[in-house]
C-alpha cells in the first residue's frame, strides 16, 4: 500500500512543508539570483565597457554565473524537501560570510551589500540548522537512524 493509500503512514513528502525550509529555500534562491545577475552585470561590462583587463572581467563574470548553480540547485531541492539539498545550502551560507566580512571592511558603498549578505547567511544557516527543517527533509540525527532487519 502506498503512502497515498494508507494517509497515517507518515513520509517526509505526505508532512507539511515547514515555514523554516520554504525560508531557507528563498534565501538561498535569492543568493543565486543576486550571484547571477552580479555575473551577467560583469560580463556584459567586461564585453562591451573597456575593463582594464577584458579577459578577467569575462572570467569573473562566467564564475560568478557557474558559481551561482549550487545555492540555486540547492534551494530546489529543498523546496522538493531532498535531504540532500542542505548541504550544499550550509555550504552557500559558510562561503558567503567571508564574503560579508571582506564587504564590511572595505570603505565604500560595499558595506550595505556586505550587511545584507552577512545577515542572509547567518539568517539561513539558523534556518538550516532548525530541527522543524531536519524534520521536514527526513533527516535524522546520530543515533536515530533506522536499523535494517
Amino acid at each position: 500500500m502506498s503512502a497515498e493509500q494508507n494517509p497515517t503512514r507518515e513520509t517526509p513528502d505526505s508532512e507539511p512543508r515547514a515555514g523554516r525550509l520554504i525560508a531557507a529555500a528563498v534565501l538561498a534562491g535569492l543568493e543565486g539570483l543576486a550571484l547571477v545577475v552580479a555575473g551577467a552585470w560583469i560580463l556584459v561590462l567586461g564585453l562591451t565597457g573597456s575593463p582594464d583587463d577584458r579577459e578577467q572581467a569575462v572570467t569573473g563574470g562566467v564564475t560568478l554565473i557557474v558559481l551561482a548553480l549550487l545555492p540555486l540547485l540547492a534551494a530546489r531541492g529543498l523546496l522538493l524537501r531532498r535531504s540532500w539539498s542542505r548541504g550544499p545550502a550550509v555550504i552557500t551560507q559558510i562561503m558567503a560570510l567571508p564574503v560579508a566580512y571582506n564587504l564590511l571592511q572595505a570603505d565604500s558603498m560595499a558595506i550595505p551589500g556586505g550587511i545584507a549578505l552577512a545577515v542572509v547567511a547567518v539568517a539561513a544557516l539558523v534556518l538550516l540548522v532548525n530541527p522543524a527543517t531536519t524534520r521536514a527533509l527526513g533527516i535524522r540525527g546520530p543515533g536515530n537512524a533506522e536499523n535494517p532487519k
